[in-house]
């Protein structure tokens, strides 16, 4: 297994994984067995630490997420999604030129994000202004994007 760091963080323990790259940032109930954190994985807590108490907009990390092709290119284009804002799965499948139809592909690459948070999965929303599909639930994903000024409910 590659190098692992467990954050607490205001909506829950985090699980920050990569050696060279972030490769997965995930929710978890527990943390597991304790490690030694690499420079990377002691950076990218600072970072998320820093997002969570207001102070940072913009991550700052390598990011190595595995999957297909297409799951690439719409986790990269959430990547442009701007801090405070938020977009919508047939916007985004518009933006990679597979028209609003290509949706639900979208959102299902968006439910595959191995990197919650600085991958900013959370910022896009169903059509008309509906909070949908969070893997980590949808109280999270309303409490990042109040956190952002995204959302003001």
């Amino acid at each position: 297994m590659s190098s692992h760091l467990y954050l607490d963080t205001p909506i829950g323990k985090l699980l920050i994984v990569g050696d060279e790259a972030i490769t997965r940032v995930t929710f978890v109930g527990e943390a597991g067995d304790a490690a030694k954190p690499t420079a990377l994985l002691e950076e990218a807590a600072r970072q998320l630490d820093a997002y969570f108490h207001g102070e940072l907009r913009t991550f700052d990390l390598p990011l190595a997420p595995a999957g297909s092709a297409f799951e690439q290119a719409v986790w990269r284009h959430l990547l442009t999604i701007p801090y405070g804002r938020t977009t919508t799965y047939g916007e985004i499948a518009t933006a990679l030129g597979r028209g609003h139809a290509a949706a639900r592909a979208v959102g299902a690459a968006n439910a595959r994000n191995p990197i919650v948070i600085i991958i900013p999965c959370h910022r896009v929303i169903g059509r008309g202004g509906k909070l949908v599909g969070y893997g980590g639930g949808l109280w999270r994903k309303r409490w990042l994007l109040q956190h952002e000024g995204a959302l003001l409910l």
